[in-house]
């Protein structure tokens, strides 16, 4: 299964965004830690050369080398244990040039629900790493992805796309300032203290003035940490709902499995702004139907827009010139990287030619008998010349070698 070029034609990526799915269907194909190291184990059974999958509250996507697009397609549904039908009416599926351009773009920011955000470089980073722990990432997706990341960071040092501080955690920061009064003065539970809600902590002091910050962390050691470094409070886990029930403001940062906060766990009407940061969602639906709470999921963050998301706009056209300039030297990488292939297989087919006792092809008629250090440097001119025409024309390398092929057999007849 694994007897195809590994080349930029058969570089894919099947995968699901915002864009055309809500949360709720993104955290059933959403990937955790154990799905991962079953993807990538299962993908070089099936002969998928190399692979990485990225997975986050706004995307799910799978990139690989592959023979086709529907092993990656079937490995993500399989690992998740969804529907292969229900995925492909939501998704998109780019190959070659489209898919190295979706992860270009995808990594300056471009393609996140809230532009310029910059955390997916991490996210990708990671996803990338995970791989490469199991031998998943070979010589073609080392290659882009460090060009990616090298263009990620053009991008942010050369235009104002991530200028600021906007993501989803920081939009959840702009709403309780909008729409909450006296903000710095509620009770807030922040649940789950890894990097988006360690980031949002951060932000309600720095940008509301919130100190009365309970922390709760199924790992209660870091939440201990975090507070004490913060000068906040913390609780353990088991006692998570009774500090529900007396919070004004409820973050939900954390990445179980299933909710976590349900309507039963919110007796009382008493206003309060429940905000939930999770892939899959820890807060439950029904909790918005209660009266005097507020629900905002990570859908509904993107959409709140301010003057900072409106000045990236405008930085738009200057970040896809610098993906323009760094996708062409990725292809230009892809093409010289396929032509070495063909001069291997020229040289070696000379090679052949001249220890089998007929090179004639390679010299002139009245040549009887050639030392191998000439043979070697008339092979060498060959494949120079070879090269040089490919360089010009820009042609498939294939027809060069066909036209060898053909040269030899002419002499030899």
């Amino acid at each position: 299964m694994g007897d195809y070029p590994k080349d930029l034609q058969h570089f894919f990526v099947a995968g699901i965004s915002y864009k055309k799915s809500d949360s709720a269907v993104r955290s059933r194909f959403a990937i955790n830690n154990e799905h991962y190291e079953w993807i990538i184990t299962e993908a070089k059974r099936r002969g998928i050369a190399e692979i990485f999958v990225l997975s986050t509250c706004n995307r799910t996507e799978v990139y690989g080398i592959a023979r086709d697009i529907d092993l990656l397609v079937s490995l993500l549904c399989e690992a998740t244990g969804q529907s292969a039908e229900e995925f492909r009416n939501i998704a998109y599926l780019l190959r070659g040039k489209d898919a190295t351009q979706h992860l270009f773009e995808v990594a300056a920011g471009l393609d996140s629900q809230i532009l310029g955000d910059y955390e997916i470089v991490g996210q990708i980073k990671l996803a990338v790493k995970q791989s490469k722990a199991q031998n998943g990432i070979g010589p073609f997706i080392e290659r882009l992805f460090n060009q990616v990341l090298q263009t990620s960071k053009l991008v942010k040092n050369n235009t104002a796309l991530s200028s600021g501080t906007v993501s989803v955690s920081f939009a959840a920061i702009q709403f309780l300032r909008e729409q909450v009064a006296d903000v710095a003065d509620k009770n807030v539970l922040l649940i789950g203290t890894g990097k988006i809600g360690r980031n949002t902590c951060r932000n309600l002091i720095d940008y509301l003035g919130c100190r009365n910050i309970t922390l709760v962390n199924r790992t209660h050691q870091k939440a201990v940490d975090l507070a004490s470094e913060l000068n906040l409070e913390s609780l353990p886990s088991e006692e998570l709902y009774s500090a529900v029930s007396n919070a004004d403001i409820i973050i939900v940062a954390a990445n179980a499995d299933e909710p976590i906060i349900r309507a039963a766990h919110l007796n009382g009407k008493q206003q309060q702004w429940i905000i939930d940061l999770s892939i899959p969602n820890n807060v439950h639906s029904e909790v918005a139907e209660l009266t005097g709470k507020r629900l905002l999921n990570v859908d509904e963050l993107s959409l709140l827009k301010d003057e900072t998301l409106q000045k990236r706009m405008a930085e738009v056209p200057k970040a896809l010139a610098i993906i323009a300039e760094q996708t062409a030297e990725f292809l230009e990488w892809c093409r010289m990287r396929k032509q070495l292939a063909v001069l291997v297989q020229v040289k070696l087919k000379l090679e052949e030619i001249h220890s089998t006792g007929n090179p004639e092809f390679l010299y002139n008629s009245t040549t009887t008998t050639v030392p191998s250090e000439d043979a070697s440097h008339r092979i060498q001119k060959v494949l120079n010349t070879m090269a040089a025409k490919m360089r010009v024309k820009n042609e498939r390398g294939c027809h060069y070698l066909e036209a060898i092929n053909d040269f030899i057999a002419v002499r030899a007849n």
